[in-house]
């Protein structure tokens, strides 16, 4: 036990004092602080933008000199557009729009005219590079505007005219049994994080494995204690970090969102009454056990090889295996309640990026949690013994890159 609180102690301090380590990770908190600042950026410079004179009375103007909506056209500002719209009656050229543009008083204009018994719209901007179109709102709402006018025309008894534009009441309803809860966007997002998370942490035990070797700590390491209090020390080591790490920016984003984002700004985006204790427990769990998987494997990969620059040669069956199981989580989510799904969150490769989203959603049974942590334990243990026993052989090994057939042969030497 000494040994292994030894290796781990090692690991820690070597990982964690790292320049690439650290700046890494200011660089990770810099950009949670800044995305949490985003909205307020924005609104920094929209502030500065509105407090201008000239930019005092920005709007959209709409020209109907010929008064074909009969000066109806001020409803529009009651369709809440999300911008202001200035109605006028003058009889405007383009270029008096165009002079009104360029001192800045609007920013675009519509003039309505009558030419051959059809009404046209001449939409009038600065620059055309950005617009392919006339604003599909404003459309929406001079249509609507006139329809109601025309409508108004014809006399119709207030029962008609509800005829005329009904209420319909729209319900939803499943033919899955199962009731899926949650934003699947917010899923997809988390099980991104927590790929990332999983998969750059186990890495790192690859890495860490594959430094010593070059330096030659690993040989002081093999007189002081067995192969595996190494394995096992460097992969709770190095997976101590990542834990911290994940902790650590949490915290940061929580932090940030009570201090920089207004209060509700996520109520429509995050259901946060599925965010439980339980779920938070389960998902540490799961962070827990798919490290475990892919740091041993990444141990495995890592005691194959001599040289750092043979590092990424050697992981990448691991990676393709990780990508495997990310995406058969990340894809499956959008149709939760398939079999495919209910597969990616057993197998032991996938299950720590879908479990957790399936808890979230509420459809995860206790079976299904069971079996999925018995599986990832079952072949934690299978992976570790493995790589411990192919470690215990190549350890020492300076030559070259040792193939799949030597693995073999390595697992089978006593």
């Amino acid at each position: 036990m000494k040994d292994l609180l030894t290796v781990m102690k090692f690991t820690m301090k070597d990982l964690v004092t790292r320049k690439s380590f650290i700046i890494s990770n200011l660089i990770i908190l810099g950009i949670i602080i800044l995305a949490f600042n985003i909205p307020n950026i924005i609104n920094l410079f929209t502030s500065d933008k509105e407090s201008g004179d000239s930019n005092a009375n920005q709007t959209m103007l709409i020209v109907d000199a010929e008064n074909i909506f009969e000066g109806t056209l001020e409803q529009i500002n009651n369709m809440n557009l999300g911008y202001p719209v200035k109605v006028s009656n003058e009889n405007l050229s383009f270029e008096d729009i165009k002079t009104k543009i360029d001192n800045k008083e609007i920013d675009d204009a519509i003039i309505i005219s009558n030419k051959n018994g059809q009404i046209n719209l001449e939409y009038i901007v600065e620059n055309l590079v950005m617009i392919t179109e006339v604003p599909e709102s404003i459309v929406n709402a001079i249509t609507a505007v006139y329809t109601n006018l025309q409508i108004s025309k014809l006399g119709l008894t207030p029962e008609q005219l509800q005829s005329l534009a009904p209420n319909f009441n729209f319900e939803m309803k499943q033919t899955e049994q199962e009731e899926v809860a949650g934003n699947p966007i917010v899923m997809m997002l988390m099980s991104m994080v927590l790929f990332f998370a999983i998969y750059y942490t186990a890495y790192q035990v690859s890495a860490s494995i594959t430094t010593e070797k070059t330096s030659k700590i690993i040989e002081t390491l093999v007189t002081s204690t067995t192969p595996r209090t190494i394995v096992l020390g460097k992969t709770i080591g190095v997976g101590i970090v990542g834990l911290m790490q994940i902790v650590v920016f949490v915290a940061t984003a929580l932090i940030c969102s009570a201090l920089f984002v207004e209060e509700g700004t996520f109520d429509g985006l995050i259901d946060f009454s599925k965010i439980t204790p339980f779920l938070g427990i389960m998902t540490i769990i799961y962070f827990v056990l798919g490290y475990a998987v892919y740091a041993f494997l990444y141990a495995l990969t890592g005691s194959t090889v001599s040289k750092p620059e043979d590092v990424q040669t050697a992981n990448g069956p691991v990676a393709i295996i990780a990508v495997i199981g990310f995406y058969l989580a990340y894809f499956t989510m959008a149709n939760p309640t398939s079999e495919l799904n209910k597969l990616a969150a057993i197998l032991p490769i996938s299950s720590p990026f879908c479990m957790p989203f399936r808890i979230m959603m509420g459809i995860a049974t206790n079976q299904e949690m069971l079996i999925s942590i018995v599986i990832m334990l079952v072949t934690i243990f299978i992976v570790a013994k493995i790589s411990v026993r192919i470690y215990s052989q190549a350890i020492l090994n300076y030559g070259t890159k040792i193939t799949l057939k030597d693995m073999v042969n390595l697992y089978k030497s006593k």
